[in-house]
């Protein structure tokens, strides 16, 4: 560990990752941002999906003031956060094959829509299989991951492959394999993750080409406004009920 306080340390990392992001995906989020403006623009509908912490990134989204009205969470019951008790199952839910497939059977996804599927490994079956079969609906994907863990890990689907194999987009976080930044001499294991900062970061990018390419199209982007702001409420109201067929949150 250097001489820089751990505080410090981290940080460094943090915005060098960014730094990275910002010259090396720049192609991957510009297309992304096009996808969902496409998407937004023929009539199609908005879902991120998470799990576990990957949950947090995809929550993010939704309903946020400064975003996009339109993005909807894809929720699988006792994986979209860390609430579920015991915490454990969460993570032993991920791996059941066949869970996917009856979240899709039960939600509005349709052919036309759009889903993110954020996965730092990629190497479940839940997301693996959300992509697979969100594909085969005619649902567009884009993948949020680390490809890192394709060549690091071993897959924990049946067919061997990963989140990165099934989308038709992928945005690469480039998370180091095992999520952690920082190490010390007196601590046996690595720590600080950033996997959440910057994914969000990375997703909010995304959401800023969306509706910068909408704009540019003619077409208001449909964004939340601040609550917490005089005339907020007025706003965000007019906005829902102008899209309500296409949110799914107020229901």
């Amino acid at each position: 560990m250097s001489d820089r306080a751990p505080a410090g340390q981290f940080l460094d990392a943090a915005i060098g990752m960014l730094e990275r992001l910002r010259d090396e995906e720049a192609d991957g989020i510009a297309a992304a941002g096009t996808l969902l403006a496409d998407t937004v623009a023929d009539g199609g509908r908005l879902f991120a999906f998470g799990a576990g912490h990957s949950s947090l990134a995809a929550q993010d989204l939704v309903y946020r003031a400064g975003g996009l009205a339109l993005m909807n969470l894809l929720v699988v019951p006792g994986v979209v956060g860390v609430d579920v008790m015991p915490a454990p199952l969460g993570s032993a839910l991920e791996r059941v094959d066949g869970l996917a497939s009856a979240v899709l059977d039960s939600s509005p996804l349709r052919e036309g829509d759009a889903l993110l599927i954020i996965s730092l490994s990629g190497r479940n079956a839940l997301p693996v299989e959300m992509a697979m079969n969100a594909r085969a609906l005619g649902v567009k994907v884009i993948g949020v991951t680390s490809v890192a863990y394709a060549s690091q890990t071993k897959s924990r689907h049946a067919s061997g492959t990963y989140l990165k194999d099934h989308c038709d987009l992928v945005l690469d976080s480039r998370i180091a394999v095992g999520d952690a930044e920082l190490t010390h001499d007196d601590i046996p294991a690595p720590f600080a993750p950033a996997s959440t900062v910057v994914t969000s970061a990375l997703l909010q990018a995304v959401m800023a080409t969306t509706a910068t390419t909408l704009a540019d199209r003619g077409i208001e982007p449909p964004l939340l406004r601040s609550g917490n702001v005089d005339g907020g409420h007025d706003w965000n109201t007019r906005v829902m009920e102008q899209y309500r067929d296409r949110i799914f949150y107020r229901h």
